[in-house]
């Protein structure tokens, strides 16, 4: 089967890692797996792009101007047919929009996957809205949470044309990481949290959790890793708390098997969320989490078992369950290890993988019988 990914990436986040994962275990299992990646004149974002061919990956590049670049749209038309593509799968709202608009017409069954929608502007709202109207068209969707699915049936996405499938991680690339001596040099405990610098993620509540830990726990530090729109207010929120000694803003990082291996836990401060890959990332490098009760969080992170749970919103909360595994490595090592285990019994690439071949299958039998009918 010959699968075509087609992307808008933001930078190596969830969705960029949903497809690496796919298309590594779609090449061993004898399918062709390639990469359309938008290079958006504002904002290219070609890492996805670049990771790609590093593995010997095939991606191609479509430069698009603009919101409605209508080279774009023929760029993935021509693409897709001249490759005969037996599916094409988008990711997030402007890959969908574009996918639909080049290929409407033809026989290549649409699948999309939606990872998450964020309302966080009337812009974006707007967005979601005509994202989720026109996935009403795609042979199948896939939703990673169920608030996800309800959020497509109440768009009016059939409920026969959606399906679920949980992320999952490629282990292999954690097993053998060592941790950094730049984060690690002093010995001090370690908190990391890894997402987009979005209101969303909760990165301030994380920030804020961290003043009120340091408190108690002065030798403790605190990482943030990932880039976006909110850093010149958070590195304002971090001076303004004044704890700049003791918590840093990473940015992109390309080496983070190396990163999670240099935590002594992880922390999900999220106010809205699907299942993010960085939760899964972290749990199958064996770190135990704190992390907030939204989206399919729960449905990965045990509480008291794999992690420690708490509601949204609540930076209080959030302090205490990170001092009370700061200071306990017992604890630490015993959730880290159940964590890694869960990783590998329900969460692994090669059963994410099973999923979406499936749907995969569905959408063309579904395509075929719409043309002979």
């Amino acid at each position: 089967m010959k699968v075509f990914h087609i992307i808008s990436s933001s930078g190596m986040y969830g969705a960029e890692a949903v497809i690496l994962n796919l298309s590594r275990i779609l090449r061993q299992q004898g399918h062709e797996s390639r990469l359309a990646v938008f290079a958006n004149s504002k904002n290219p974002n070609l890492q996805l792009h670049e990771r790609a061919l590093a593995e010997g990956m095939e991606s191609h590049i479509i430069p698009c101007s603009g919101q409605l670049d209508f080279s774009a749209i023929a760029a993935i038309r021509d693409r897709m047919l001249q490759t005969k593509a037996d599916i094409v799968h988008t990711h997030n709202f402007k890959a969908d929009v574009y996918a639909y608009l080049a290929l409407r017409r033809s026989h290549i069954p649409l699948v999309a996957t939606c990872h998450n929608w964020i309302d966080s502007d009337p812009v974006v709202t707007l967005y979601g809205k005509i994202d989720r109207f026109l996935l009403r068209n795609f042979t199948c969707v896939v939703a990673v949470s169920d608030e996800i699915t309800r959020r497509l049936m109440k768009s009016g996405v059939r409920r026969e044309n959606i399906r679920s499938a949980r992320n999952g991680i490629d282990l292999r690339q954690f097993q053998a990481a060592t941790s950094l001596a730049e984060l690690k040099a002093d010995g001090r405990p370690l908190a990391g949290l890894v997402g987009r610098l979005g209101h969303e993620k909760g990165v301030d509540l994380f920030i804020k959790a961290a003043a009120a830990v340091l408190k108690t726990l002065p030798g403790a530090h605190f990482v943030v890793i990932g880039e976006g729109p909110d850093r010149n207010a958070l590195q304002h929120l971090i001076q303004e708390l004044r704890i700049a000694d003791s918590v840093t803003l990473l940015g992109r990082r390309d080496d983070m098997a190396s990163v999670y291996a240099s935590l002594d836990i992880m922390v999900s401060a999220s106010r809205q969320e699907g299942l993010p890959m960085a939760i899964l990332e972290g749990m199958a490098s064996g770190l135990p989490l704190v992390a907030t009760t939204v989206g399919e969080v729960p449905t990965a992170v045990n509480d008291q078992q794999t992690g420690i749970l708490v509601p949204p919103g609540e930076p209080a909360l959030l302090a205490g369950a990170i001092l009370e595994l700061l200071r306990d490595p017992a604890k630490r090592k015993q959730m880290g290890a159940a964590g890694r285990q869960r990783i590998e019994d329900e969460f692994s690439a090669e059963r994410m993988t099973a999923d979406y071949l499936q749907v995969y299958e569905e959408a063309a039998a579904r395509t075929t019988a719409r043309g002979s009918a």
